[in-house]
């Protein structure tokens, strides 16, 4: 279930608006931030690496065959682990992407991954504990951080979300790298992550936004 962020975005926007006009007109064009947070880190972790390398509608209608395959257990860690890895790729999973969510549940159920404590680490801590996970790299750990943690000073350089709409909206002939990306980023703080979001609203919608 998705919950309404506490955050207030009124204010963040008008941090934002202030210190960047590009994203002052895109505010202005978008709208407010209606960005929700899903506390099931477990179903946001194991989305992602759904997600990965294939488009939002086919993420979706995979991630819908998995949860109807697993049962009324659902997208949990014991009933990713009981799962035949055939009724899995049956969903439309690759081998590899099966593989990356039995390590998951495993690591989740063992404890090797503390979901309910990583809410009380800073990002990077919870970045070193997410990367050990097979099919975890660093953007997966900074979506987990937006998406489900609500952390909201999140800049995921490696998106390329974030870097095509950052080269549209500012003009640039190329996408930036990681130095140009911060440069442009570095006036949203303390707030990147809702930058980002904006960034990736000119594209159209957002996950877990309304």
């Amino acid at each position: 279930m998705l919950n309404n962020s506490k955050h207030d975005y009124p204010k963040i926007e008008r941090h934002l608006a202030r210190r960047d006009t590009v994203l002052k007109a895109l505010i202005r064009h978008v709208g407010t931030c209606t960005l929700q947070v899903m506390p099931d880190g477990f179903a946001v972790l194991a989305r992602s690496i759904i997600s990965q390398q294939i488009s939002t509608k086919a993420a979706l209608a995979i991630g819908g065959r998995l949860i109807k395959a697993l049962g009324r257990s659902g997208l949990r860690p014991k009933a990713i682990l009981k799962a035949p890895e055939e009724i899995m790729r049956q969903a439309g999973l690759s081998a590899m992407k099966v593989r990356s969510l039995k390590d998951l549940a495993e690591m989740c159920a063992s404890g090797a991954v503390p979901l309910k404590k990583l809410k009380d680490m800073n990002d990077e801590e919870v970045i070193e504990k997410l990367l050990p996970v097979r099919g975890i790299g660093r953007w997966t750990a900074e979506m987990f951080l937006i998406f489900s943690l609500g952390r909201l000073d999140v800049l995921p350089v490696g998106d390329f979300g974030l870097r095509a709409g950052v080269r549209n909206q500012y003009g640039l002939e190329d996408l930036p790298n990681k130095q140009t990306l911060e440069g442009i980023g570095d006036p949203w703080r303390p707030y990147r992550s809702i930058g980002t979001w904006f960034i990736w609203r000119s594209f159209g919608n957002v996950p877990q936004s309304k």
